[in-house]
């Protein structure tokens, strides 16, 4: 007798390369200790939330402001969080949102399957350059929808917008971008995103519906050389931006996010009805209160960057010095890594034997590479060293 559908019967032995080497992570820390496994399997982050998080939850609990209540509210958010939200998403694209253009989702994960839920129809396709985050297979096939990855150029993972282009069909009904992007750090510039646009707007006319331009963006606030980050709004009607607190305040757990729609979409009014509607009876329901209530407060405050940015040339040392090759990530928190030779699993393996615990490129649509997550303490980063250079001898060793 079978316990589940054939789909998640072969989704579950496939399941992701992450989470994998996270719980093997897991087996190897109890067998060695914590002090002496080297995990940068994932992209948890492991800084405190800055103090205005704190103040902001001993403030509700307290009931300064308002009494304490966590019941339900309406599907879409917290008006005032839609306000605060309204006024940050505003400032970042450069156009006026109003707070009617935005639903508070449960993570940008949520949002995404939100989104793909009011939007795809059975067989349409999301366009994304590769490599991508692994769950967007997932969030697209959930509804019907099948993820078509075009790889970015190399060596710098920037977007080849003319291999997009030819990749869109009349069945293709978004493209999805991820920038600061995750997992190669890199940042789209506007004259790609530009670009990729006017394809956009040509592949929408030629197929009668609008492509959706989703901009994925949690990664926003860690950018390391304050690279301009593109507002979507104004290059593009049909996009819609999403975001979350995961990273910019350390608040992973709490899961709480948000869909912004450009403001200059003609049929905004109907797409927020349709992600209310998808936040409703995919069971999401609302966004947990008490993360709306830490954001009304706390969406000017940000973890310390500077930590991130001196870890990221702590892993850069310690690449270099095993002779790993790279491109330094201009954002996020992760190296996406040549490996010393093309089975990017047998360098994991090598570096598994090392407790050095990273994810193979292939999990992420680009074989022969690695993703490093340097979200970690600077112990982890220096501790590692030796481990890497093993594992790159090992595996080069003729």
């Amino acid at each position: 007798m079978k316990a589940l559908s054939a789909e998640f019967s072969g989704k579950i032995s496939g399941s992701s390369m992450i989470r994998r080497m996270f719980e093997a992570g897991i087996e190897l820390k109890k067998k060695y200790g914590v002090d002496n496994v080297y995990d940068f399997s994932l992209g948890n982050p492991d800084l405190a939330p800055p103090p205005e998080v704190k103040k902001a939850i001993l403030e509700i609990g307290s009931g300064a402001d308002q009494p304490f209540s966590i019941g339900y509210m309406p599907n879409v958010g917290y008006p005032e969080t839609r306000a605060a939200l309204a006024a940050k998403v505003s400032e970042e694209q450069g156009a006026a949102t109003p707070p009617d253009n935005i639903v508070v989702t449960c993570g940008a994960a949520g949002g995404l399957n939100v989104l793909f839920r009011a939007i795809l129809e059975p067989g349409d396709e999301v366009i994304c350059p590769s490599p991508y985050f692994v769950e967007y297979g997932s969030y697209a096939g959930n509804f019907g929808g099948k993820l078509v990855p075009v790889p970015a150029r190399l060596p710098d993972f920037s977007l080849d917008t003319a291999a997009m282009e030819a990749a869109m069909t009349p069945r293709t009904r978004a493209v999805i971008i991820n920038s600061p992007n995750n997992p190669t750090g890199q940042i789209y510039t506007e004259s790609e995103l530009r670009d990729l646009a006017a394809a956009m707007k040509r592949c929408s006319e030629k197929n009668g519906r609008p492509v959706y331009l989703v901009s994925d963006e949690p990664y926003r606030t860690l950018n390391y050389e304050d690279a301009p980050i593109p507002s979507v709004f104004s290059l593009y009607d049909a996009s819609v931006v999403v975001g979350s607190f995961s990273k910019s305040l350390s608040l992973a757990g709490e899961r709480v996010g948000y869909l912004a729609v450009c403001p200059s979409f003609g049929d905004a009014g109907e797409l927020v009805a349709g992600l209310i509607l998808a936040n409703r009876i995919l069971g999401f329901v609302n966004a947990p209160a008490v993360g709306q209530r830490i954001l009304q407060t706390c969406l000017s405050a940000t973890v310390d960057v500077a930590v991130y940015r001196r870890r990221r040339e702590m892993m850069a040392d310690v690449l270099r010095a095993a002779g790993i090759d790279f491109v330094m990530p201009r954002g996020a928190f992760y190296f996406f890594a040549k490996s010393p030779v093309p089975d990017d699993r047998a360098f994991v393996d090598e570096l598994v034997k090392e407790r050095v615990l990273v994810v193979p490129g292939s999990g992420f649509g680009l074989s022969g590479y690695v993703r490093i997550a340097f979200c970690v303490e600077d112990s982890v980063i220096k501790n590692s060293a030796d481990g890497f250079a093993r594992a790159v001898k090992a595996c080069t060793r003729a």
